[in-house]
C-alpha cells in the first residue's frame, strides 16, 4: 500500500473546524483560509526567473571565453603551473639535482641553483655564482634578496631564469614555491575546455540575501584544511520554478560561487565549479549566468590548493551549462 502524503498541520486545524461549522458558512472560511495561505506563501510573481538578455548576446559569453584562455595560458596562468613545492624551516637548497630539497625540472636551471632561507615566514634568496636568475619586473640580477615579508604591502617578487618564472605563495601558516615553465606546448595549443552549447534559459535572475557583517563559512580545500571565509549573503534564484540558493563570498570584482550539482556525476567536475558574478544592485537584485561557470584549478592541475563548495552549495538539480570536465589534464581527482 503506497504511503500517504504528509498532511500540513495547518490544515488539519482548519479542516477540523470545518467539520463543525454549518454548510451555509463553510465556503466563507475556505475562501478565507486559502487566502490566508497564499499571503504566507508569498506570490509567485515575487521569485527571480529568467534574466532579460542583452542584444548582443551571446557576445559577453564569447567574449569572457576568450579572456579565460588569455588568463589561464599567462605567463602565470595555471595551464604553465609545474609545482608548488612547500618550504621548510631554514636552509631549503634549490637546483635540479636530485639531492636539492626544492627539485626543479631536470636540465631546466644548474644543479645547485642557491638556497631559499626560510626563519619564521620570511624568505630570503641566496644564488650560487654559476647561476643567473632575474627579477621580472626590474629586469635586475638577484644574489641576496629578501623574496617574502609577510608585512610588506607589495606583492612577492616573480623572479625567472630561463623559460622558469616562480614566486613564494601562502597558504595559511604555509610556504611554498609557486613555479611555473613557459615552455609548456599544452598551454600554447589551448583553446579552451569541453563546455555546453550557451543557452539563454541559464541566465537567470538572482536577489541578494545579506548576511550579519561578521558572517563566516567554514570551508575545506583540497588538501582538506579548514579555513574560515568570510560570507557577505547568499543569492536565491529559480531553476524550473524551484527557488535555490547559493551562500556567497567575496572577490574583487563581484561575488564568488562555489557549487556543485548533479552533472558532476558524469559530464562535469565531481569536485564543483566557479562562478563570479556581478554584486548587486541598491535593490539587492544581480544576474547569475551559468554559462560562465568554470573548473577550479585543481580540475585540471595537481599543484593547487583550491577550495571545495560548503555542503550547502550542493545543489540536487543538473546545470547543464558552463564548462564540462576537462580531457587530457591531470587534476586532483581523490576527492
Amino acid at each position: 500500500m503506497p504511503s500517504r502524503p504528509e498532511r500540513n498541520g495547518l490544515l488539519d486545524g482548519m479542516v477540523s473546524k470545518f467539520l463543525i461549522m454549518k454548510p451555509g458558512i463553510t465556503i466563507l472560511v475556505l475562501l478565507s483560509a486559502s487566502l490566508t495561505l497564499f499571503s504566507a506563501c508569498g506570490s509567485a510573481d515575487d521569485l527571480p526567473g529568467r534574466a532579460e538578455i542583452p542584444e548582443n548576446y551571446p557576445e559577453p559569453v564569447e567574449e569572457w571565453q576568450e579572456y579565460r584562455i588569455g588568463v589561464l595560458t599567462d605567463s602565470t596562468g595555471w595551464l604553465r603551473l609545474v609545482d608548488l613545492i612547500w618550504l621548510s624551516e631554514g636552509e631549503n637548497r634549490f637546483g635540479s639535482s636530485e639531492e636539492a630539497d626544492i627539485q626543479f625540472p631536470e636540465g631546466s636551471i644548474t644543479e645547485f641553483a642557491g638556497i631559499f632561507h626560510k626563519e619564521d615566514m620570511r624568505i630570503r634568496i641566496e644564488v650560487s655564482d654559476e647561476t643567473e636568475i632575474i627579477e621580472h619586473e626590474s629586469g635586475e640580477m638577484v644574489r641576496s634578496a629578501l623574496i617574502f615579508d609577510p608585512d610588506s604591502e607589495e606583492d612577492p617578487p616573480h623572479l625567472r631564469h630561463g623559460t622558469l618564472r616562480w614566486f613564494i605563495d601562502q597558504r595559511g601558516d604555509q610556504l611554498g614555491v609557486r613555479l611555473y615553465d613557459m615552455n609548456t606546448p599544452k598551454a600554447d595549443e589551448f583553446s579552451g575546455f569541453p563546455r555546453y552549447e550557451v543557452d539563454e534559459s541559464w541566465v537567470r535572475e538572482a536577489r541578494f540575501i545579506p548576511a550579519d557583517e561578521d558572517h563566516e563559512i567554514e570551508v575545506v580545500n583540497v588538501q582538506g584544511d579548514l579555513i574560515n571565509r568570510h560570507s557577505p549573503g547568499k543569492v536565491e534564484f529559480t531553476i524550473n520554478g524551484e527557488l535555490l540558493s547559493l551562500d556567497a563570498f567575496e572577490a574583487n570584482s563581484g561575488l564568488f560561487l562555489m557549487f556543485t550539482d548533479q552533472t558532476g556525476r558524469d559530464e562535469t567536475y565531481q569536485a564543483g565549479r566557479y562562478m563570479i558574478i556581478d554584486f548587486p544592485d541598491d535593490d539587492n537584485r544581480t544576474v547569475i549566468d551559468f554559462n560562465k561557470a568554470y573548473n577550479p584549478p585543481c580540475a585540471f592541475s595537481p599543484h593547487t590548493t583550491c577550495q571545495l563548495p560548503p555542503p550547502q552549495n550542493r545543489l540536487d538539480v543538473s546545470i547543464t551549462a558552463g564548462e564540462k570536465r576537462p580531457v587530457g589534464w591531470d587534476g586532483v581527482e581523490d576527492l
